[in-house]
């Protein structure tokens, strides 16, 4: 069976990590397997938004060290999409994390690269690399302190220790909640509200947002009415409005 299991329906992908006899650690055959996931889901017109899970007991423990003794780290880390093909990937389409067991080192990484984050309540995260003289290099010290404040991202950088899953949702890192194995269920729930919306609106509010976090608030303005103003000639920018007065369902079809 594949490393990286694909499936598509509704509109909807899941990509799940298959090495669970290696707590899903980072081989440089994983990386690979899930870069040809992520690059069908990218292709492919008909899905809008994307899971990431991880089979097993651990949502991702983080890059294979036997793969990294032996010499092979190249091929973990993508020099253009980073760890796993995914945390330096440039897309247009949302991704939902479902973490339903610990989440550590390049696996939270993978985590912080998503857009939502679904984690049950034996999910634990953390950058322990500091441990074995290694930085977090693939999101851990950059992503993490610009989503949670400074001094706990300087914590969990400096001593390596996890966090449980009540203390990132209240640190904002994870946005819902769940029971142990109801992770996928509960990150699906979420796709579908998302996938109710016109696709090319949600792409351009998700560039939008990303885009003016990495400006001043006036420059953000500006970029959010552009974004807007790119959907004025869509066929869906006219959809909305007609399925409102004709009292009925839009039918999106992301042009």
């Amino acid at each position: 069976m594949s490393l990286a299991i694909y499936e598509a329906e509704d509109r909807v992908a899941v990509i799940t990590m298959n090495r669970p006899e290696s707590r899903n650690a980072m081989s440089p055959e994983l990386s690979a397997a899930l870069g040809e996931a992520f690059e069908q889901f990218d292709a492919d017109d008909e899905v809008w938004v994307a899971i990431l899970a991880g089979n097993g007991r651990v949502f991702c423990a983080g890059a294979d060290l036997k793969a990294i003794s032996e010499g092979r780290t190249a091929g973990i880390m993508h020099p253009e999409h980073g760890f796993g093909h995914f945390s330096r990937r440039q897309r247009a389409k949302p991704v939902i994390a479902a973490v339903d067991r610990p989440a550590v080192a390049g696996g939270f990484e993978m985590v912080l690269a998503c857009d939502l984050v679904v984690a049950s309540t034996e999910a634990v995260f953390g950058i322990p690399e500091v441990k074995r003289s290694l930085i977090a290099s693939e999101g851990g010290v950059s992503r993490l302190p610009r989503r949670i404040p400074v001094n706990i991202a300087m914590e969990m950088a400096l001593i390596g220790d996890t966090i449980d899953v009540h203390r990132a949702h209240s640190l904002g890192l994870v946005n819902v909640v769940c029971e142990p194995g109801q992770a996928l269920a509960e990150a699906r729930a979420l796709a579908e509200r998302i996938i109710a919306n016109p696709p090319l609106a949600v792409r351009g509010a998700r560039q939008a947002l990303l885009d003016g976090l990495e400006t001043t608030e006036a420059e953000a303005f500006k970029i959010a009415t552009r974004a807007g103003q790119a959907l004025f000639g869509t066929e869906d920018f006219k959809e909305g409005p007609r399925a409102f007065v004709e009292k009925r369902p839009p039918n999106w079809k992301s042009r």
